[in-house]
């Protein structure tokens, strides 16, 4: 049997978010692993109420456990790396990144009482790190968040090239600029396959630098009276260092509000990323500032309920609070499915007399490449194939049609579709189900458990108890019924428990002992009998418990 070099996306094709890529060499079937990236995606309460997070379903990772030789971050997003301290136990495999990601990786194993020593700090291509029959280098790209990288993964099929998230950038601020004649160097003697960032796809201008911000962010901050908040990613820290300067360079006291922020700034300064970050003082000196001279960076730049800009926008927060006069400033773009939490937070500051400039491209670039800056990167690598990764559907079609259009050889594989490119010709020959996995306090569940589904139909239709004791096979007095998430007075104008336990209690009176000597029989009955009752009552049909107790004599 030949061996193949296969390539599997579980999360982040499909999808922008929740990266979890496979690579496998070997005979069908008996490949040794890696895995690329342990990443998560935030829940919603439209879709998933009470879910902390959300992460790629590895169950088939872990069935394969004894073959995974390693994984490798390719850099600190969480939607990369923040699903490392759950799933690793799952999967066990020693993890490899570079300095900063690393540094932050393991503060995740510390809160998850994890061995900090199964993650390996990398240096820079062309160190390669040997995972079974793999050698995988970093190699250096621009992106929002520092030393972001894209894997160099060699195999005795060939190398690959697997950006990761990047950009176009000469001039980044923070983190490494885009090295053209390194990248040509490293693909001078061929490049299978390049599995490629396509976020930006739909965008058909050039890419912009980071440095270019810095200049209208300083004028726009020195334009402003009054306190000044400005919100962006906390991971974009070249954003969050000029954001600082704008407002050290205006005369403010620059504040951090938020963990995340605080945490960021401080693992890039303990890494060597910053050594330069404008001083910053805490809320409580904040206080003794007058509100003209302060300057407030914080998170939650896309609606994040809890996070402080969402916070601020409430009221206050850690004893600041923003009132008429006021501005801040949106540092970034909102991502499709965030509009409605941002524009909560808009009008609430609104409401507080606070101006908000939202939507500026000169205060703002993206860290994907745009459309031409992915053409860029086909000419300058020149695979065999490219496959297209990190997007929606849309996202991957239109980017394996500007492949081709540039002369390229293309394929789109979502999740759970596995690609062989040992040969000349890319070709799917593997259907991996493929899912969802909800961290749900502390505990892990697979989205298909029920669980939020429950939650969800609970929420649309309520939710109505019925408890009956039986002794003797029969009703021990009325069976009692609670509702919950429903009118108290349905179109009777009775009360509805009322005329639930009513009915119920009717059916009870009169159902035969081969019923009420059923638990399945008498709860399916009751189930139908409440259901209608209430869609009768209320035009609801809701989630029945039914609670049956036996006493015995």
């Amino acid at each position: 049997m030949s061996d193949r070099l296969l390539y599997l996306p579980l999360g982040g094709a499909g999808e922008i978010g929740m990266n979890c890529y496979v690579y496998g060499y070997g005979p069908a079937g008996r490949e040794r692993y890696i895995v690329v990236d342990l990443g998560v995606t935030f829940p919603s309460m439209d879709g998933t109420p009470g879910v902390d997070l959300i992460f790629a379903d590895v169950s088939w990772l872990e069935e394969r456990k004894d073959r995974i030789d390693a994984i490798f971050i390719t850099h600190a997003h969480e939607d990369h790396v923040g699903a490392v301290g759950h799933l690793w136990p799952r999967l066990g495999a020693p993890i490899y990144a570079r300095t900063f990601t690393a540094h932050l990786a393991r503060l995740k194993f510390e809160e998850h009482g994890h061995d900090e020593l199964q993650i390996k700090t990398v240096a820079v291509w062309p160190e390669q790190v040997t995972a079974g029959p793999f050698k995988v280098g970093f190699l250096p790209v621009s992106h929002s968040i520092p030393e972001s990288s894209a894997l160099v993964i060699d195999s005795p099929a060939g190398r690959v090239i697997h950006t990761g998230d990047f950009k176009i950038d000469e001039t980044p601020v923070v983190g490494e600029a885009f090295d053209r004649a390194l990248w040509e160097s490293v693909s001078k003697d061929g490049v299978k396959a390049l599995v490629c960032d396509s976020t930006n796809v739909f965008t058909h201008t050039p890419g912009r630098s980071e440095s270019e911000v810095i200049a209208p962010l300083t004028e726009l901050v020195a334009s402003l009276d009054g306190m000044v908040a400005a919100t962006t990613f906390a991971s974009n820290i070249a954003r969050v260092k000029s954001l600082a300067e704008a407002g050290a360079k205006a005369g403010r006291s620059v504040v951090l509000l938020g963990r995340a922020m605080r945490k960021m700034i401080t693992a890039g300064i303990e890494t060597g990323i910053i050594s330069d970050f404008p001083k910053t003082i805490s809320p409580e000196q904040a206080g003794d500032v007058p509100r003209e001279n302060l300057m407030l960076l914080t998170t939650g730049s896309q609606g994040e309920y809890r996070a402080a800009t969402a916070q601020l926008s409430r009221g206050k927060y850690l004893g600041l609070k923003m009132s008429q006069g006021d501005t801040v400033i949106f540092s970034s773009k909102t991502i499709p499915g965030n509009e409605v939490s941002v524009a909560r937070i808009l009008n609430n500051f609104s409401e507080l007399g606070v101006s908000c400039i939202t939507g500026r491209d000169d205060i703002h670039v993206s860290g994907h490449a745009n459309r031409p800056d992915l053409t860029l990167m086909h000419e300058v690598v020149k695979p065999q194939v490219v496959i297209p990764m990190h997007g929606e559907h849309r996202h991957l079609t239109e980017h394996a049609a500007l492949a081709e259009s540039n002369g390229f050889n293309a394929i789109v594989a979502p999740n759970g579709v596995g690609v062989d490119i040992t040969g000349n010709a890319p070709k799917i020959v593997e259907y991996v189900e493929t899912g969802r996995t909800y961290l749900d306090g502390k505990v892990q569940i697979g989205a298909t458990d029920g669980v939020v589904r429950d939650r969800i139909r609970m929420a649309q239709y309520g939710l109505v108890v019925a408890t009956v004791i039986i002794e003797d096979d029969e009703p021990l007095g009325d069976c009692w019924c609670e509702v919950r998430g429903l009118p108290e007075i349905g179109l009777s104008r009775a009360p509805l428990v009322d005329v639930l336990e009513a009915d119920v209690n009717q059916f009870l009176n009169r159902a035969g002992k081969k019923t009420l000597r059923d638990d399945g029989k008498l709860e399916e009955d009751m189930r139908r009998i409440l259901r209608k009752t209430t869609n009768d009552e209320t035009g609801k049909k809701p989630e029945i418990q039914i609670v049956i107790s036996r006493l015995s004599a």
